[in-house]
């Protein structure tokens, strides 16, 4: 697992610095101290706005995990749930994909409930949080907003077939949700006895993987809890692209004609160049950010440079110093939280009975 972890890493840090370069090529005249003036000219108060919204919005995803939670765990209150999610969060920033199991794993050892149920609640969230993005995305590109009249003339007309795809994906998530809802034991009994022959237990994984998230399908227990959960992703969404607002407004005239639908194109920017990241240092979401308000918004080289690694430091870096306060507070270190959740995630791959609900 090191072994394929640190390849993976190498990978990721070769295509980076291909990107890197690449883009530093189409910056022949960057000018460093008009990139470093910029810091200067920066708002507190708007970068301060910012980063409030961030925390806020995790308090929404430890809100949203409480109604996961209502069906077996009722009692468990939003105040147990934060820490773990500051701190889940803080490994996601300093370890990368390895500490994306930390929030599950330190949820389900605070609920005492089996780590596989909350894995499944965690593929659960992806769908809301795909859909809450959506539903925000589609209405500033199909809605009269300010993306009708972007710099770049040509971008518009691709928007509408990305607006198009989103609301594709998203169906068919759906889709494949409500069907793994209904089939999902037939299905992976399928999988495991279709696929069984391939190398490393693949099948059995594979199979293993639907039987989760069937299991967390069942934290969607009520019309009434969908309705809940799709409010608290949009809201979510919502606050996070205020903080995207807030911190471009912090750079004053240059990007005061930035909009809560523009900035929603940088967040989805962000979340697309998010997929190659090295830990700790992050790298293709700046790099994807930068691009867009240099490409869409016609920002000058230094302006989206320096916009782009402050936007990375505001809602994705700025929880670190409260998760880091959180762990030593309670005396846990993220790298060994984080190898015990890929052990556990390990450990639920091949269980004696394969879980089939979200309790123990």
């Amino acid at each position: 697992m090191g072994k394929r972890r640190n390849l993976a890493y190498v990978v990721i840090a070769a295509v980076l610095a291909a990107l890197v370069y690449m883009q530093f090529r189409t910056w022949k005249n960057f000018d460093w101290p008009t990139f470093w003036a910029q810091f200067k000219l920066v708002s507190p108060l708007h970068v301060f706005n910012g980063v409030l919204l961030i925390y806020f919005s995790h308090f929404l995803r430890a809100r949203r995990w409480k109604i996961f939670l209502r069906p077996v765990r009722h009692d468990v209150s939003i105040a147990s749930l934060f820490p773990p999610t500051l701190i889940g969060f803080t490994g996601l920033a300093l370890l990368g994909r390895p500490g994306e199991l930390i929030r599950p794993y330190l949820i389900a050892r605070r609920t005492q409930l089996s780590f596989s149920s909350q894995m499944a609640a965690w593929t659960v969230e992806r769908i809301f949080d795909a859909g809450g993005f959506t539903v925000l995305m589609v209405s500033a590109i199909f809605l009269p907003t300010q993306l009708r009249f972007l710099p770049n003339p040509e971008i518009y007309p691709r928007l509408r077939v990305a607006g198009f795809l989103l609301v594709a994906l998203v169906a068919g998530l759906a889709l494949g949700a409500v069907t793994i809802a209904k089939y999902g034991h037939v299905l992976a009994d399928w999988i495991e006895r279709r696929f069984s022959h391939l190398a490393a237990n693949a099948g059995h994984r594979v199979a293993q993987r639907v039987r989760e998230f069937q299991g967390g399908l069942d934290t969607i227990h009520s019309p009434l809890a969908f309705l809940e959960l799709s409010v608290v992703s949009i809201a979510m969404w919502w606050l996070i692209a205020l903080a995207y607002l807030e911190v471009t407004h912090s750079y004053g005239a240059a990007l005061a004609h930035m909009t809560v639908s523009k900035v929603l194109l940088l967040t989805g920017s962000s979340m697309l160049g998010s997929l190659i990241q090295l830990p700790g240092v992050g790298g293709g979401s700046q790099l994807a950010t930068i691009s867009a308000l240099q490409h869409i918004f016609r920002a000058s080289p230094e302006l989206a440079a320096s916009c782009g690694i402050l936007l990375w430091l505001v809602t994705f870096v700025s929880v670190v110093p409260a998760g880091l306060l959180l762990a030593h507070h309670e005396r846990l270190s993220l790298r060994r939280l984080s190898e015990e959740s890929e052990q556990e995630e390990i450990q639920a791959e091949f269980p004696a009975h394969p879980a089939t609900g979200p309790v123990e």
